[in-house]
């Protein structure tokens, strides 16, 4: 992959000095701050919205450092997933429509280095903002409810960051086919694919699908078995970028 090393830290500054620094992070960091207090509040919030309607009664249990959890994991599979798929359209095909990839590819760096460099430095965003998100909210969870055992948190996080690894791979192989806006059509359905398989049995045992049921039954502290859904997954993984370099090779520049 000629040219990889000095394609990918060109990527990387450039996350750090454009907007790309900005809009995820801000967004999983205001999550990860906002889940442990939202998970306090909604109680409270629901009692006073049911003030005055009678014949309604509702008890509500007090919530948990778990609710906090719940929250947080929530947010990423509603909200961050879906930022994901929409920003990653362009990944690859905003730098062809605007002529971008043109330039890069005229020096000497290859097509598979290209795509691959992409990849990598979409997912380093991610994971060291899932990080620190993670850390954020762990700490949020302990101020506000006065425990937070971490084990669950890290473990339902880890999960949902082995789903949208993959589905970052999806996007960079439809972003090297589609244009921005129809691959991130594409990409919503994709998701909404893996969805529906996580409610066929053998495809949570044996596929990534697996994945997402998972989150919720490693909160509540249940045994999941992951082997087969992470060795499939990163198989998955692998996959989609290597048909994203073929596809990009093949591409009009």
């Amino acid at each position: 992959m000629r040219g990889f090393g000095g394609f990918l830290g060109k990527e990387l500054m450039e996350i750090a000095r454009t907007w790309r620094a900005w809009v995820l992070p801000g967004l999983v960091l205001f999550l990860a701050v906002s889940s442990p207090v939202l998970a306090r509040l909604t109680p409270q919030l629901l009692e006073s919205a049911m003030q005055g309607q009678q014949g309604i009664e509702i008890t509500i249990p007090e919530p948990t450092y778990l609710d906090a959890y719940a929250q947080w994991i929530k947010n990423l599979q509603q909200v961050v997933i879906f930022v994901l798929l929409l920003t990653g359209g362009g990944m690859i095909a905003g730098e062809r429509s605007s002529g971008t990839a043109v330039l890069v590819l005229t020096k000497p760096v290859s097509r598979a280095a290209f795509v691959v460099a992409k990849f990598v430095s979409g997912a380093a965003l991610l994971s060291v903002t899932i990080a620190i998100g993670t850390a954020l909210c762990w700490a949020g969870t302990l101020a506000v409810f006065g425990e937070a055992p971490p084990e669950r948190l890290l473990l339902s996080t880890v999960t949902w960051l082995g789903v949208a690894l993959l589905l970052h791979a999806a996007m960079t192989l439809l972003s090297a086919r589609l244009r921005s806006l129809a691959a991130g059509g594409a990409g919503i359905g994709v998701f909404f694919g893996l969805s529906v398989l996580s409610l066929w049995g053998p495809a949570v045992r044996y596929s990534p699908a697996g994945l997402l049921p998972a989150m919720a039954a490693l909160l509540a502290g249940e045994e999941v078995a992951l082997a087969w859904p992470s060795v499939t997954t990163a198989i998955a993984v692998a996959a989609l970028l290597a048909a994203a370099i073929a596809a990009f090779k093949r591409a009009e520049i």
